[in-house]
């Protein structure tokens, strides 16, 4: 799928996944942002700390799945956003708006994958035993 300028990341996945009944996929992809948030999990916490990118960045790396949680897909990304200087910011995609162009690969994969609440962790993981 391709991503016009102005378009959410996230959003736009969940979008396709509940469109097109996506159980279980994985995809990479490439393009630029132009603003965006990333977090990094704090375990201890339970939560996200998040990193506001405030400047067009390439994404020189977007990896991600889908699996189900009660019934809904959820999409799980993780980027890598190089910033003019060359530094790059990674972490949870949490929001991206794209400019000029995302271009996401996509496998959906034949069979679904479940998501289970892990309460150590505090959020929803793949559980290959879920059915």
């Amino acid at each position: 799928m391709v991503f016009a300028p102005g378009d959410e990341i996230m959003s736009g996945l969940n979008e396709f996944a509940v469109k097109y009944n996506v159980k279980s996929a994985h995809f990479i992809a490439i393009g630029d942002v132009q603003t965006a948030k990333v977090g990094w999990y704090d375990k201890t916490k339970k939560m996200f700390k998040v990193n506001a990118i405030n400047e067009q960045c390439e994404i020189t790396s977007m990896i991600g799945d889908i699996a189900l949680y009660d019934g809904k897909p959820v999409v799980h990304v993780h980027v890598n956003l190089a910033s003019s200087d060359g530094i790059v910011h990674g972490g949870h995609l949490l929001e991206g708006f794209v400019t000029p162009t995302l271009e996401v690969m996509m496998t959906v994969e034949p069979e679904p994958l479940y998501k289970k609440f892990n309460p150590e962790f505090g959020g929803v993981l793949i559980d290959p035993d879920v059915k």
